[in-house]
């Protein structure tokens, strides 16, 4: 068993500790907080030891989880991998890129595996659609929530549209060619609400929109390629296919929707495709994914360097929406 221990208790701390305790490929040993009266709350309500340091916990630990704000997880993290432990790094990866590329030159250099908690990446319904995803060329997501002050201290860029940065980067095999974008900032010091338009080498354009000011969550993506239209709903764990077939000597399917091309260019049929998706529990998936990695010596799913990737990219968006803003 891999021995592992926390760093931060609170909401989604609190979730991982559950979900560790669950999988058996892990020992949890134990937690560290930084608030004193929280770390004892979640002590009696999990029954499992609260160090008094971070140092203290690492030292005896394999692997280290970090669930701690963004500004502390280069710290956090440098420290865990200097002392040679696995990392499991809650998105995104660091508070700035320069932080970014120097945990990976560490990591190379402990030779530990990190994984990024990028979990749209274990999304039962991604996991269903992703194989029909061979070549998009248009990309459009929505990622929108409600109102809530956690989180709120960084850019709706890098506390939603991240998730879809990511996602989007794990499917389109290209460079990119050019990002513009434009935000707005409503309630928070820092944007709320965000469009952001991604170009490739290869011709595929993603247009992302995030916003946690709206009225109702969504977190839909819709990918557009030859001949086929892939529909993922992350919220509701739902997938829709729709694929164009062009009918071969007049064999038309009698169940599938038929259109006339005219001017003798024949007929294609349209099939509608609902993959099963299989319930899941994405959080676990992933942390049971970093077990995996660590015990086969393996890359993890969401490596580091998917970490950094896609934190670069989330900061050219902010820089145009200030560029904009400016203007």
């Amino acid at each position: 068993m891999i021995k592992i221990g926390l760093l931060g208790a609170g909401h989604l701390g609190k979730i991982h500790i559950r979900l560790l305790k669950e999988i058996e490929k892990f020992d949890l040993i134990g937690f560290y907080d930084a608030d004193p009266a929280a770390a004892e709350l979640v002590e009696k309500e999990f029954g499992i030891k609260r160090f008094d340091s971070i140092g203290a916990l690492i030292d005896q630990a394999d692997a280290i989880d970090i669930v701690t704000p963004t500004i502390t997880h280069y710290e956090c993290a440098s420290k865990s991998i200097k002392k040679s432990k696995h990392v499991f790094i809650e998105k995104p990866i660091t508070n700035t890129i320069e932080e970014a590329k120097t945990l990976i030159g560490l990591s190379k250099e402990a030779n530990v595996k990190v994984q990024v908690g990028h979990v749209e990446r274990f999304n039962p319904a991604f996991i269903a659609a992703k194989e029909y995803c061979s070549n998009p060329m248009f990309i459009e997501t929505h990622r929108l929530a409600q109102f809530n002050p956690r989180g709120t201290d960084v850019s709706v860029v890098l506390d939603l549209m991240i998730h879809d940065i990511d996602i989007i980067l794990s499917v389109v095999k290209s460079n990119i060619k050019r990002i513009s974008a434009s935000g707005v900032a409503v309630v928070s010091d820092s944007p709320d609400i965000a469009n952001a338009r991604i170009e490739f080498d290869n011709g595929c354009v993603a247009n992302l929109t995030a916003s946690r000011i709206s009225m109702k969550n969504m977190r839909k993506s819709r990918f557009f390629q030859k001949n086929a239209y892939v529909s993922v709903d992350f919220l509701d764990k739902k997938v829709e296919i729709i694929k164009i077939i062009k009918v071969v000597n007049g064999e038309e399917d009698p169940l599938a929707v038929t259109i006339e091309l005219g001017n003798d260019k024949g007929s294609k049929q349209i099939y509608f495709e609902s993959p099963t998706i299989l319930p899941s529990n994405a959080i676990k998936m992933e942390l049971e994914a970093f077990a995996d990695s660590i015990i086969s010596n393996t890359t993890p799913l969401v490596s580091i360097d998917d970490g950094y990737k896609a934190l670069d990219v989330a900061y050219k968006i902010i820089e145009k929406m200030k560029i904009m803003s400016s203007n």
